[in-house]
């Protein structure tokens, strides 16, 4: 569009002028030939009055305009000396006059300053010796009032012919380009988890590029389910051998044991943390939009059961309205680690809150536990790390929950709780493929 509008921008202004100026050329040109004509009438008409010895006009040129003192039609014939013979309308004044012995067209001041137009040349009239210069004249005026109304004329012509030209353009770009849109849209609508495929009735060549792109939309999601599966069987495939050797090592005696048992938990640990983090790392992108507290109400439920039986107040506020880009299970994930981790320092209470803006989803779980000083909060989200080896645990749920946010474009801070424990906050942003900053907690 701003090329095609540089390009009438400069066109248009010459197409103009040059309309203009040829336009010039032929209307004054015509407009001299009437004049020329008129100056043949007055030369047909000229006589010599022997009698009197003076010029007289024989015919009546048929125009009132040279009749009225001033108006700038004029006729005049004169041999530069006495003799002269003019146009009623020329009263007391002359034309200048200027040897012309071939038809002369200019432009000349004429009485009271009115620009004219004139045509002239000079004739041997018999039986004078010197020969008569004969000039007609008429209102440069009405000259400059023709080319005035074709050049406002050729403007605005031309200024809508650009305009009509530009809108055009933009209708066909509109047209040309809504398979484009449309193919946006339904780009949009997978990246948000509304569809899983692209719309394929468009035009030959963007039909090809959606099968094309439909094609790796379903292979890489048979490369991620495929990778679930190997995650599975492979930590199934491992499970039963540590369990055997976890027994086996009862048999030992110390300190070998001891060894033996540190290290095939430390086996344990990291296949189930790999595993944990490969079963999450499937259709992020593709992550469908999942009401929260749809998600989460049977976790929420099971674990208010936990508290109560603990003696701990476990409160939440999930809008129902609350939406997140994120597979179920992996919201079930980062929420009940969260949770399960405060329900296992609380001394009272643990509660559950949300905000969601335009960039994404704040979550916050808080407790009154004793909480943790920076370093043990920098400790606690390794991998395998725990705090307190008498209490039940693995110790991966903070470092899963980091993951999983993470492997979604989110973040996870632990800070002081209001509460007096823990603060765990968790921000989703909304469009998971996007690279956003997380916005001030």
């Amino acid at each position: 569009m701003l090329a095609t509008l540089a390009v009438l921008v400069v066109v248009l202004p010459l197409a103009g002028l040059g309309l203009s100026q040829h336009f010039r050329t032929n209307a004054t040109d015509s407009f001299d030939r009437q004049l020329e004509a008129l100056l043949n009438v007055v030369v047909a008409g000229l006589a010599w009055d022997d009698v009197q010895q003076r010029l007289i006009q024989e015919r009546d040129l048929g125009d009132p305009r040279f009749e009225q003192v001033f108006s700038g039609w004029y006729w005049q014939i004169s041999d530069g000396g006495e003799r002269a013979l003019t146009s009623r309308s020329l009263w007391d004044q002359r034309l200048p006059v200027q040897d012309a012995p071939e038809v002369l067209r200019q432009d000349l001041p004429g009485p009271r300053g009115m620009p004219l137009r004139v045509v002239e040349r000079d004739i041997h009239l018999a039986p004078l010796d010197t020969p008569l210069h004969i000039s007609v004249s008429a209102p440069r005026q009405l000259l400059e009032r023709e080319l005035e109304r074709f050049t406002q004329l050729v403007v605005f012509s031309l200024a809508g012919l650009g305009l009509l030209m530009l809108v055009v353009l933009a209708l066909q770009m509109r047209w040309g380009l809504a398979p484009l849109r449309r193919m946006q849209a339904d780009l949009a609508r997978v990246e948000n988890g509304e569809a899983e495929r692209l719309d394929t009735a468009l035009p030959t060549e963007l039909a090809r590029l959606a099968s094309a792109m439909n094609g790796v939309l379903a292979h890489d999601r048979r490369l991620m389910e495929h990778a679930r599966h190997a995650a599975g069987n492979l930590a199934h495939a491992l499970k039963t051998p540590v369990s055997v050797l976890t027994t086996l090592a009862d048999a030992i005696e110390e300190p070998r044991r001891t060894r033996i048992r540190d290290e095939l938990s430390r086996i344990d640990t990291a296949v189930r943390h790999h595993l944990a983090r490969a079963t999450a790392a499937g259709d992020v992108g593709l992550a469908p939009r999942v009401a929260v507290a749809e998600v989460l109400a049977p976790i929420l439920e099971g674990l208010r059961r936990l508290g109560t039986r603990r003696g701990v107040t476990f409160d939440h506020d999930l809008p129902a309205n609350l939406h997140v880009r994120m597979a179920p299970q992996d919201l079930q994930e980062v929420v009940g680690n969260l949770l399960d981790n405060a329900l296992r320092w609380a001394c009272g209470r643990v509660s559950l809150h949300s905000r969601e803006t335009s960039e994404g989803l704040w979550l916050c779980v808080e407790d009154d536990g004793p909480g943790m000083n920076e370093a043990q909060r920098q400790a606690a989200m390794g991998r395998g790390a725990r705090l307190d080896e008498q209490r039940s645990g693995s110790g991966l749920g903070l470092a899963i929950v980091a993951d999983l946010v993470a492997l979604h474009g989110g973040r996870l801070t632990l800070d002081t709780s209001p509460l007096g424990g823990l603060s765990a906050r968790v921000w989703l942003p909304a469009q998971p493929l996007a690279e956003l900053q997380a916005p001030p907690a």
